[in-house]
């Protein structure tokens, strides 16, 4: 048996499911969709773009001129604090139950051609910092609060000003719940995992297993220290960028413990970690898709977990836009 040649399932830890493992696949010749790469020649500072310093927003808002991070009120939220309660319903298929809350977005900074692997450590730092922040806000009122960045246009991100989105949520994410019961398996993993180096990453770290999850070099990392975990994510997002030589388009979020009225209780099993989901699978131009068996049967990747982090691991930490040689 060879994982990168036969099929089989890898389970995976943190959903308790198991993935199909199909490496043999990539090796067929690809004629479907390419996707165009994202443009390399964002302008710096645009007043025409919303996210801009000292540019107006659709609301007629204008934007201070900031020079670190900004953070203000979705201006088409998805979630209202105000929003009516719904209706009884005594038809099972018709039920229905308040989901109210809060949306707002950040901005990383005020460049619009800086992503936060382009980013000094210190701007990184800040950015983890306002994430903290803004946790402990919403937080204090809701029992859900989920940070999440989607880069690049193949990511459904509209504006390539570097951002992201905190929603405050009444109700627990089922996604977050599903999680909190593979933290304490995945926590009792990670020293294993890493002892043999086949799913490190990053050197010298424990960061980073590629986990058995369904899309091509998908990654979790635990918390460590904010000055530690801006020098991870530089040293990550590097690695991402370098693999296609491209601005690396992914989503990724924050799952942590229930706040709200969750303060009070012990959470202590739940483990503080982060999501990252890269959508590119060949080139900068070839995307998984998530269709057909992955929507209906079960999550199935083209590549092993091992053969996504040895791509990884032998990437260089330099980002290829400032190399010198």
């Amino acid at each position: 048996f060879l994982p990168a040649e036969h099929q089989h399932a890898r389970y995976n830890p943190l959903r308790d499911d198991w993935v199909l493992v199909s490496a043999h696949r990539v090796k067929r010749p690809w004629q479907g969709q390419l996707e165009k790469p994202p443009p390399e020649d964002v302008p710096r500072w645009d007043p025409r773009n919303p996210l801009c310093p000292g540019a107006t927003r659709a609301n007629g808002e204008v934007n201070p001129r900031y020079e670190g991070t900004f953070v203000f009120p979705n201006d088409f939220p998805a979630l209202q604090p105000d929003a009516p309660e719904p209706g009884d319903s005594d038809h099972p298929l018709f039920q229905a139950a308040a989901a109210r809350g809060v949306c707002k977005v950040m901005c990383f900074h005020p460049w619009s051609d800086l992503t936060l692997p382009l980013m000094s450590l210190t701007e990184i730092r800040a950015v983890i910092d306002t994430w903290a922040e803004l946790a402990a806000e919403l937080g204090s009122s809701y029992p859900w609060v989920q940070i999440f960045e989607n880069k690049g246009a193949m990511m459904g991100c509209s504006n390539p000003h570097p951002h992201c989105q905190e929603w405050g949520l009444l109700l627990v994410s089922c996604l977050g719940c599903l999680h909190m019961l593979g933290d304490e398996e995945l926590a009792s993993m990670l020293p294993m995992s890493t002892l043999g180096g086949v799913l490190r990453v990053i050197s010298g770290s424990s960061l980073l297993p590629v986990l058995g999850g369904s899309w091509p070099v998908q990654g979790v990392t635990p918390w460590y220290s904010p000055a530690g975990l801006a020098s991870i994510m530089q040293r990550l997002l590097i690695k991402y960028d370098n693999l296609f030589e491209v601005s690396f388009p992914y989503s990724m979020g924050w799952h942590g413990a229930p706040t709200g009225p969750y303060l009070e209780e012990d959470c202590g099993h739940w483990q503080l970690h982060a999501h990252y989901y890269p959508p590119l699978l060949r080139s900068a131009t070839v995307r998984k898709f998530m269709v057909g068996y992955e929507m209906l049967a079960q999550a199935q990747r083209d590549l092993t977990p091992e053969q996504a982090a040895e791509r990884l691991r032998n990437l260089p930490e330099v980002h290829y836009k400032q190399r010198t040689e």
